[in-house]
């Protein structure tokens, strides 16, 4: 599957993002109940931050998947755990679909996953989705996250695991 990336327009893409986090598959984004006003004004908050990116994610240049990348020293997990150089923080959100293909969600985090370790910078991806999520913890192990411990945010009970990039090739078979 052939994915590529480009930065989120928080205008030109809010319609499509609102159909999105609103969809009762994206509960956990915990957007259910936005308006496309509020997406807007999330994602124009998200593009003014100095520490946090959105961008679109394209299935063979249509619109498939969101990605945000952010420094958590900063931003979501800032005071909830010790940041080391080098990591990144990563959410992800699959378009819902009347046609799943089999092993797509997969393939989109291991695409997520090859998009931050492309820049040398990155050491260890770290994530924080809400512990009732299952499918995502499994994903995320699938893909080598290892989960460390629960953390309390204030939006959400959090299950806090990392991926190093030698995880990340050990899960994928290739050599370090």
């Amino acid at each position: 599957m052939r994915f590529t990336f480009r930065p989120l327009d928080p205008l030109k893409d809010a319609e499509l993002l609102h159909r999105w986090v609103t969809h009762p598959k994206a509960v956990f984004w915990m957007m259910q109940d936005a308006r496309l006003q509020d997406v807007e004004r999330e994602y124009l908050r998200i593009a003014a931050h100095e520490h946090h990116q959105a961008h679109l994610g394209l299935h063979e240049g249509e619109p498939a998947f969101l990605m945000e990348r952010y420094d958590p020293r900063y931003v979501e997990l800032a005071g909830l755990y010790d940041p080391e150089p080098g990591d990144v923080g990563m959410h992800f959100l699959v378009a819902p679909t009347d046609r799943p293909v089999h092993g797509f969600t997969r393939a989109v985090i291991t695409a997520v996953l090859d998009e931050l370790f492309a820049d040398p910078r990155t050491r260890r991806v770290v994530v924080e989705p809400d512990v009732r999520n299952k499918a995502v913890h499994a994903l995320n192990e699938a893909v080598g996250f290892v989960p460390v411990r629960e953390i309390q945010k204030p939006e959400k009970r959090a299950l806090l695991s990392f991926c190093t990039r030698e995880q990340f090739q050990a899960a994928r078979g290739v050599a370090a």
